[in-house]
């Protein structure tokens, strides 16, 4: 299933003066390293480099879309900048509060894997985020919605949520490696995972499909590296689905393998497709479905409607291309 979408009207990126006022959501629970004194550095190069800056400290969860919303309007009210600092779910909730405003984005990773901000080359170290962070141009980037709620890197159902889930449980016991999250995978794959009855619409066109995951990625760097050819996609306002066939757990293990190889792309087994609106029933009478974007998971009612958001998130990027980082 495919189709071509007219490329959007180009938009023209806001300009920055360097001397914004940073409104800053710090999720203290993010990252592996030690939040108080990753906060503390982080204000201490901002004082020396004499930038305006107001941190919004999250110690719940829970409390981050009320307070991104708090730091867009003092943003709004200041003609500043907000900021995200935490891993992918932290800069996801703060950047749904943000896309409507229009107002300039950044980030300070602070995540495992840091996928959306290695794509713009804004590196996890602290003293390199916020350098670039100082000199920055704005780049607007596409932004993928679920049911109308944007997602940064990706957005899945099935099995893709429960291995996020059980990768978090082992997490909490043996700290945030990604070794844990490789062992948390072969165990997950062990437990036979069920398969969904799917049945897919796009631009008038149905397919049915039985998987037991679905996964919509709007991330060039993580699609590159499974070695999914469909990444060229994004290129074109468009998000790209890829799912495996029934499988039994020898053949996911080696599934898993190929994505680390980066040549999942070559796998009989997976099928992937661009599209830019694309809606997902369930078959078999079920309604609520477990699904995760960013990492964060939630449940929800289908039909589920993937698309792409009429509007692009204004995210500062390095202005120095050696600053570059997507290693």
């Amino acid at each position: 299933m495919s189709d071509q979408t007219p490329l959007p009207e180009s938009e023209s990126p806001a300009k920055l003066s360097g001397q914004e006022p940073l409104f800053i959501v710090f999720n203290g629970g993010s990252g592996n390293d030690d939040s108080s004194s990753t906060l503390k550095k982080i204000q201490e190069l901002l004082d020396q480099a004499g930038r305006t800056h107001t941190v919004l400290a999250v110690d719940q969860p829970s409390k981050l879309p009320q307070v991104a919303e708090r730091a867009v309007k003092m943003a709004t009210e200041a003609g500043g900048v907000v900021v995200a600092a935490g891993g992918d779910g932290t800069l996801n909730a703060v950047a749904a509060a943000v896309l409507p405003s229009g107002l300039p984005f950044g980030i300070l990773p602070r995540g495992t894997f840091n996928y959306f901000g290695r794509t713009y080359g804004i590196s996890r170290e602290t003293e390199e985020a916020v350098a670039s962070l100082l000199d920055a141009r704005i780049e607007p980037v596409q932004v993928g919605l679920l049911d109308g709620r944007p997602f940064l890197v990706n957005a899945s159902l099935g099995l893709y949520p429960q291995l996020l889930e059980d990768r978090e449980a082992y997490k909490q016991k043996l700290g945030r490696r990604r070794w844990v999250a490789l062992i948390s995978a072969i165990v997950t794959l062990m437990r036979a995972p069920p398969q969904l009855n799917l049945e897919l619409s796009s631009r008038g066109q149905r397919q049915m499909l039985r998987t037991p995951t679905l996964v919509v990625g709007n991330n060039a760097l993580q699609l590159e590296q499974l070695g999914l050819p469909d990444v060229a996609h994004l290129d074109d306002n468009r998000l790209v689905a890829m799912a495996a066939k029934p499988v039994g757990t020898l053949a996911l293990y080696w599934l898993m393998v190929m994505g680390a190889m980066s040549r999942l792309g070559e796998a009989a087994n997976v099928v992937s497709f661009g599209f830019d609106t694309l809606t997902v029933r369930l078959r078999g009478g079920r309604r609520r479905i477990k699904v995760a974007m960013d990492g964060e998971i939630f449940w929800t009612r289908a039909p589920l409607v993937f698309s792409v958001s009429p509007r692009r998130l204004q995210l500062l990027v390095p202005r120095d291309d050696s600053r570059l980082d997507r290693a």
